[in-house]
């Protein structure tokens, strides 16, 4: 059935395809940045939990580094604001994406109604 469909609904499924690519892609990093941003808020609460002298040792790569308790807490809070804003952005992506999805969805259905390969 492909080889009868005109050029134009042959291009429209092709973007479709890559809308739906991207997606995906869209949603895979979402959920990348909301464990990392429920990692950060757990780590936050227990940072709050300690007392201000508390030893802290916070992972720098393969090391760990002792560093001060609110040091620490001033990184997690400027961390989960980067991530913050990125879930933002991602969201947007995410509303653009499925918007442009539905319009080729709907060109489709049209281009498919009027096609003479029916």
């Amino acid at each position: 059935m492909n080889a009868e469909l005109p050029p134009q609904i042959k291009n429209q499924l092709a973007q479709m395809q890559q809308i739906q690519q991207q997606a995906q892609a869209i949603a895979t990093q979402k959920n990348q940045v909301e464990i990392t941003l429920k990692e950060t808020d757990l780590a936050l609460e227990e940072l709050g939990k300690l007392e201000s002298d508390a030893v802290v040792y916070r992972a720098i790569g393969n090391l760990l580094m002792k560093t001060e308790r609110d040091t620490t807490k001033d990184f997690l809070k400027e961390k989960k604001d980067t991530l913050d804003l990125r879930m933002q952005t991602l969201a947007r992506q995410e509303e653009r994406v499925q918007k442009r999805f539905q319009q080729l969805q709907e060109q489709l259905k049209q281009a498919m109604g009027n096609s003479p390969a029916q």
